[in-house]
């Protein structure tokens, strides 16, 4: 079949970008033609894709991604396609993968009555009104299970539509044979002593993923413990902003800010603890990455993963309300008890072994064929 899949935008190191890889490939590895429509393309383009870069003329995010829209439309419409499979929300999709949380329900409950008037809002409420509404077809992939309910809360969508996904863990995250010495080559890199903790926080977008709650958490650290963390961050974002904000806390010595990179399983490897403390997160598939290296988890329960974590015991969840004084205060535990580290790590590598965390490509690219099969038997 000739399946095209459209995302606003690819680059390596964004959880979207790098889910909608693996699916492509796994559907080109099934003998599909793949067709990709993006705005932007970052890094080496698979063999055998077939990309189009569209680049509409507007400059609001929300007026660019309604012209790419458009123009993406009008050209499926002049080619033979079997199924069209978006990684964002927009009208016209046959398969939709739904990584991003209820844009409806984050606007009326974290935002006021005046953001609701608009033309941003309007915008990207139509366009999720475009996936979820009951007079549609668009079948979805979740990922995150509880979304389920708020898109049939305030959509009323059929409950038929929705596909639930295991989580889709690369099994190049777990720790293999070799990883004590691999911990320890990273260390010695990067001149960390073996009674020094190497903190690690992983992701694009700092400000989501809670970088200011972090940088506050070791902040609050007594003084000796705090002279022995190194706090690596990994991922594609403006630091700036949390460069001024450790300097302010007195913490900048204990920061490092590395661009996203290829070699994430070593420093999953090499550190003491991933600390994840998310304002929102649909899933947060680097909690599971994590887990499976046999590294403890410190994180929110407002991520959709988190509650792996908690059930398997591989970490500590910071329950809702948030409270810094809660992060602060597990963060310390967490950093001084070798006892339950220690379990955590072993809970980690028995929970790679057995829980169903890798089959998510495969399973999601089985859907899309028997989906596009029945669309083709409709037609």
């Amino acid at each position: 079949m000739k399946l095209a899949f459209i995302l606003f935008k690819y680059f390596p190191y964004g959880g979207l970008q790098r889910d909608f890889l693996r699916i492509a490939l796994e559907c080109q590895s099934r003998g599909h033609e793949v067709v990709v429509y993006t705005m932007d393309w970052q890094g080496e383009k698979p063999v055998g894709f077939v990309i189009h870069q569209l680049k509409p003329k507007a400059l609001a995010a929300h007026k660019r991604d309604k012209c790419f829209h458009q123009e993406v439309m009008n050209h499926i419409a002049q080619s033979s396609v079997d199924c069209v499979i978006g990684f964002n929300k927009m009208p016209g999709l046959d398969i939709y993968y739904a990584a991003d949380a209820c844009y409806e329900d984050k606007a009326r409950l974290q935002r006021s009555k005046l953001y609701r008037l608009m033309q941003r809002y309007k915008h990207f409420s139509a366009f999720e009104r475009g996936v979820f509404s009951p007079e549609g077809s668009t079948h979805i992939l979740l990922i995150a299970p509880a979304q389920q309910v708020l898109f049939e809360q305030y959509y009323h969508t059929p409950s038929e539509r929705f596909h639930v996904l295991p989580p889709g863990i690369s099994q190049d995250r777990c720790a293999p044979e070799n990883a004590d010495e691999i911990r320890q080559q990273l260390r010695e890199e990067f001149n960390i002593a073996a009674g020094d903790k190497l903190v690690l926080m992983i992701g694009s977008g700092f400000r989501t993923k809670g970088l200011d709650r972090a940088l506050k958490a070791i902040a609050a650290l007594p003084d000796k413990l705090k002279q022995t963390i190194y706090f690596m961050v990994i991922g594609q974002d403006n630091a700036k902003p949390f460069w001024r904000l450790a300097r302010k806390l007195g913490v900048e010595k204990q920061l490092s800010v590395l661009s996203g990179r290829d070699d994430i399983p070593r420093f999953l490897l090499g550190a003491d603890l991933l600390i994840h403390p998310a304002y929102h997160e649909n899933t947060g598939t680097v909690l599971l990455e994590a887990a499976v290296a046999g590294l403890p988890v410190l994180t929110t329960d407002v991520c959709g993963y988190a509650h792996y974590i908690d059930k398997a015991n591989i970490g500590c969840v910071v329950q809702s309300p948030f409270k810094q004084e809660d992060l602060n205060r597990l963060f310390l535990a967490m950093l001084t008890n070798q006892d339950e580290h220690q379990q955590w790590h072993e809970n980690g590598l028995k929970f790679a072994k057995h829980a169903d965390i890798y089959s998510m490509p495969q399973q999601a690219s089985t859907l899309i064929e028997q989906l596009a099969s029945q669309r083709g038997k409709l037609l």
